[in-house]
């Protein structure tokens, strides 16, 4: 269906040894105590590595079931999954200033500063993920109107508007494009942010120059995992909106849908993570609540 089955085909590798082992030690195999045990096999693995795997294995659940009707087939909710306790890094206002203006310095072989500089200004204002961003093309691109087009992310495609601030930036990004593609004399591969030697700038390497810059500015250990991600610009993009609602005494639940379809997500559940994100966010709630509570007590 044009999807890779690479991770997957590691999954039901990695079951099948798991299988393979239980049967070197029994007779017979009892399916769903063998899956327990393989999806509980690492506590500390993330609950979306493990409810991806589960996936795997009930969808070969389900299609052997095509030729045994008695077959097990693990409901939805069978999964050991543990609820998700993942909180996003979120930048401050001034890191975000910081590296905007780290970024605006820091060419490199494949990428210019500029080119990165967008990069991070369309991931903070408008809060697209890393891919969208990296894969716009100037068709996508309506100045006129101030908005994007973000075409068939999550298998729906979006209209995203921004701020004149931002459209400055983009004519300035045009301008750098222009300069790239006329000295080295390549044919235009009509994609926004470009690598130096005029091909269009693939995710992967979107990834690895933020990662590099956040390296460099001390926000990120020199190795490991630990740190801040790239993907923290859109969390920061969201918390930000959020506070700045606070602020002006918006409601926010009832705006809850209006970001949620700003941002792509699916319904507004991928959009309430960020209501506890930060301290400031759990502080201006709980000081509304009590406000509220302190009116209902002196008009009851």
């Amino acid at each position: 269906m044009g999807h890779s089955y690479q991770r997957s085909e590691l999954a039901l590798k990695s079951f099948q040894c798991a299988v393979e082992h239980r049967a070197g030690l029994h007779a017979k195999v009892p399916f769903d105590a063998v899956l327990h045990e393989w999806l509980s096999r690492n506590p500390h693995r993330q609950p979306v590595s493990v409810g991806l795997e589960f996936g795997v294995i009930r969808q070969l659940c389900l299609y052997r079931r095509r030729r045994d009707p008695a077959s097990f087939v693990p409901e939805q909710d069978w999964a050991p999954i543990k609820a998700s306790t993942f909180l996003p890094y979120i930048f401050t206002q001034d890191q975000v200033v910081h590296l905007i203006t780290a970024a605006s310095a820091h060419d490199t072989r494949h990428l210019c500063a500029g080119m990165l500089r967008m990069l991070l200004l369309i991931l903070y204002c408008t809060g697209l993920r890393l891919g969208e961003a990296a894969r716009l093309q100037l068709s996508d691109i309506d100045l006129e109107q101030r908005c994007f087009l973000v075409r068939q992310s999550k298998g729906r495609s979006r209209i995203v508007p921004f701020l004149d601030d931002l459209a400055h930036e983009l004519n300035d990004c045009l301008r750098l494009r222009r300069r790239i593609l006329e000295a080295i004399a390549t044919a235009d591969p009509g994609a926004l942010l470009l690598r130096n030697s005029g091909q269009a700038l693939p995710v992967k390497a979107v990834s690895e120059a933020i990662r590099r810059l956040l390296r460099r500015e001390g926000l990120k250990p020199a190795k490991g995992r630990t740190g801040p991600r790239p993907y923290e610009f859109r969390h920061a993009f969201a918390v930000h909106r959020l506070t700045a609602w606070y602020h002006e005494g918006v409601d926010i639940h009832a705006r809850l849908p209006w970001l949620s379809a700003y941002m792509g997500h699916v319904d507004v559940l991928g959009t309430q993570v960020y209501l506890r994100a930060t301290p400031e966010l759990m502080r201006l709630a709980s000081e509304r609540f009590a406000r509220h509570w302190h009116h209902v007590d002196k008009t009851s």
